[in-house]
């Protein structure tokens, strides 16, 4: 692949980080994210030869920052398996919360579905490491459950919250006291932190 194949595959997958960052995953059409490229409606043929491919390139892309959050948020937490598990959780939710079209297109499973696409390379590290983690903080559990529990609970918690639900059904404006809930619900009571 050309160094101008290299820029057009990236400004295209770009372009459709910022539409469905400003309008959302119904606004990911192939034409529209060509038109935002500065390309013709079938230049992204050349390199995605499917929606779903370009759409899953895109996704790559929200897995790739999820990822780096949660490294960053690992990398600042000091305490131990629980705290850790705390402070990927909480990653997970913000970003959820601050970019809710990559979000919504990362987890649809129509494109995790597809090996080709390549997204469970993408997506199952994080969920590896959640795994990993919860072992840590309660060995002889079973963590893969656990941990699928969890992401559950995060998951359904993220779209409520989106929707306002749970700021409704509580009366709170901040999800930590909710978090520790359902951090306490899956692992046990935490340390106060």
């Amino acid at each position: 692949m050309t160094e101008s194949d290299t820029s057009l595959r990236d400004r295209l997958v770009d372009a459709g980080v910022e539409l469905l960052a400003a309008e959302g995953l119904q606004a990911l059409t192939l034409r529209e994210i060509a038109r935002r490229a500065g390309v013709s409606h079938g230049a992204p043929r050349r390199h995605f030869p499917t929606h779903l491919d370009l759409l899953s390139a895109i996704a790559r892309r929200g897995f790739a920052d999820l990822a780096g959050r949660a490294r960053g948020a690992l990398d600042r937490e000091t305490g131990g398996a629980r705290a850790q598990v705390a402070a990927l959780a909480r990653a997970y939710l913000e970003f959820a919360l601050e970019r809710p079209g990559m979000y919504d297109l990362m987890f649809r499973h129509d494109l995790l579905e597809s090996g080709r696409l390549g997204l469970r390379e993408s997506s199952l590290p994080l969920f590896s490491l959640l795994t990993g983690l919860i072992a840590t903080h309660g060995p002889g559990t079973d963590a893969p459950r656990v941990a699928g529990a969890l992401w559950a609970n995060l998951h359904g918690m993220a779209q409520l919250w989106r929707w306002r639900s749970l700021q409704l059904a509580t009366g709170k404006e901040d999800f930590e006291a909710l978090l520790e809930t359902v951090l306490a619900a899956h692992l046990g009571p935490g340390d106060g932190r």
